[in-house]
């Protein structure tokens, strides 16, 4: 066993509905008594006990004032974010360049308000994760909305589109991805980002990469981190992640930005400290308990969502589609044939008393499809697909 790797929490005991009913947590609590949650982002899964016992061991140390206040040699998971990036997808950046924030929604906004000026274009592919644009379009920047296609192998990500949207906008400045996509699923491929990377050269755009659900790709998709395609992408790259999504850490509030150019990295520490305040001490030691140690239990949550996300294809109501995600534990479900109208979610909320995510929240491309949460125990998961089965089915007979 690497050294690096602790004893992980047996995913067998997963938790009941009544135990997650009784969670104070966004997921459950707004649910309802009598409605499964499917719809945010967080896994049911226990929380693994290498991170559990990080933040307990740092309950009995200091508490004070971190030693860490200056970030300008990349803090306290500079070298832990660089060691696992070069051990799990082969990628060996600069530990120094790393800085903290409490979510990537914090460090989109400081990226951008450091590097872009109110009126300037920001590229990003739709359906979108619905804090992006908000985050963009508060700041007084422009989102620049590209929809993917679809066609009769999946989601694809065409260059031409992007580069018709930057023509069409003028003063563009940031090519925002989200790698592996959220919510489709999809994992692009080496060629696909070359292309984009390609593009960002010619146009002299800086890259913001949301790599976050990079540790939850599904064999035999790889991720690639867009800031390794050579020195001068990493120069104008920007990425972002956190252990939100594959460690279910999202109320821990600790995410990283590895900050490439020069120039941002300055700006951005210029505006550090005070004024976009500090991640915790707690939270420093659980992501790093999970980055160092957690592999084993990451792991076998990726068995299982395999296996979850393989009866999610087979057992799909009928009149529902879904391409096979090649990531996450997210399912984008286009449920335009069942004539539910723009917003599928009050339906199976309704008639189902399945809470999913409502499509059109994810931009107007999201219109007629609904996102599904999988990362739950086997038992939650078939109990949600029988009664999404049950509803659609009493649908179309009537």
């Amino acid at each position: 066993m690497d050294a690096r790797r602790g004893p992980a929490r047996p995913l067998s005991a997963f938790p009941g509905v009544a135990d997650l009913r009784r969670r104070d947590g966004e997921k459950w609590a707004v649910a309802g008594r009598d409605t499964l949650a499917a719809w945010v982002a967080d896994m049911d899964f226990p929380v693994a006990d290498v991170i559990r016992e990080a933040v307990l061991r740092r309950t009995r140390g200091d508490l004070g004032y971190p030693v860490w206040f200056d970030e300008s040699r990349g803090g306290p998971l500079g070298e832990v974010f660089a060691e696992r990036m070069l051990r799990r997808h082969g990628h060996a950046p600069d530990p120094t360049h790393v800085r903290l924030f409490t979510d990537i929604n914090q460090a989109l906004s400081a990226v951008l308000r450091s590097a872009t000026d109110p009126g300037d274009g920001v590229l990003l592919h739709t359906p979108a994760c619905p804090p992006f644009v908000d985050v963009i379009a508060r700041l007084g920047r422009r989102p620049l909305t590209v929809p993917v296609h679809e066609s009769e192998h999946g989601w694809e990500f065409p260059l031409a589109p992007m580069k018709e949207a930057a023509d069409a906008a003028g003063r563009t400045r940031v090519l925002f991805l989200v790698n592996p996509h959220n919510p489709t699923g999809r994992v692009l491929r080496r060629a696909e980002l070359e292309e984009l990377a390609a593009f960002a050269l010619d146009r002299d755009l800086l890259v913001v990469s949301d790599e976050v659900h990079a540790d939850l790709v599904h064999a035999p998709h790889r991720h690639v981190p867009f800031a390794s395609l050579g020195p001068e992408v990493a120069a104008r790259t920007i990425t972002l992640t956190s252990g939100s999504k594959a460690f279910n850490l999202a109320g821990v509030r600790c995410a990283v930005a590895h900050i490439g150019p020069r120039a941002v990295r300055d700006a951005v520490d210029g505006q550090q400290g005070l004024l976009y305040g500090q991640v915790s001490v707690f939270a420093v030691e659980a992501l790093k308990a999970a980055w160092t140690a957690g592999d084993d239990w990451l792991d076998q949550v990726l068995r299982v969502l395999a296996h979850h996300r393989g009866r999610l294809l087979e057992s799909l109501p009928p009149g529902v589609r879904c391409h096979t995600p090649e990531a996450t534990f997210l399912a984008w479900l286009d449920c335009r044939a069942l004539g539910l109208g723009e917003d599928p979610m009050p339906f199976f909320r309704d008639e189902a008393g399945v809470l999913l995510f409502s499509g059109p929240s994810f931009g107007p491309e999201g219109e007629g499809f609904v996102r599904l949460n999988f990362g739950t125990s086997p038992r939650i998961l078939e109990e949600i697909l029988q009664r999404m089965d049950s509803a659609v089915r009493g649908h179309r007979n009537s």
